[in-house]
């Protein structure tokens, strides 16, 4: 014979849980989404740095890559900086 088992509801009427007002669910979903866009902003300014280092190699790589190749990684690097520098510059005065 199987041991009989039953449903226990945990129900603690002492401790109800405090419901966020609608400000505050507000407030905490702007927060938060302003974390995920400054997390945001940091991978994409990673990103830009490997960019710019991957370029760099094969901007430097000689003759095992094609001249328009080199050429164009190198351009690529003077944008990735130029564009990390001006990503940099509004990050500080907006967030």
């Amino acid at each position: 014979m199987s041991p009989s088992l039953s449903v226990v509801a945990d129900n603690d009427l002492k401790t109800t849980p405090k419901t966020e007002t609608v400000a505050e669910r507000v407030r905490r979903l702007q927060a938060e989404a302003r974390q995920l866009a400054k997390d945001h902003i940091r991978s994409l300014s990673s990103a830009l740095m490997n960019v710019e280092q991957l370029a760099l190699e094969i901007s430097e790589g000689g003759d095992a890559y094609p001249p328009g190749v080199r050429d164009l990684a190198r351009r690529l690097v003077e944008d990735c900086e130029m564009r990390a520098q001006t990503l940099e510059a509004i990050v500080s005065r907006t967030l």
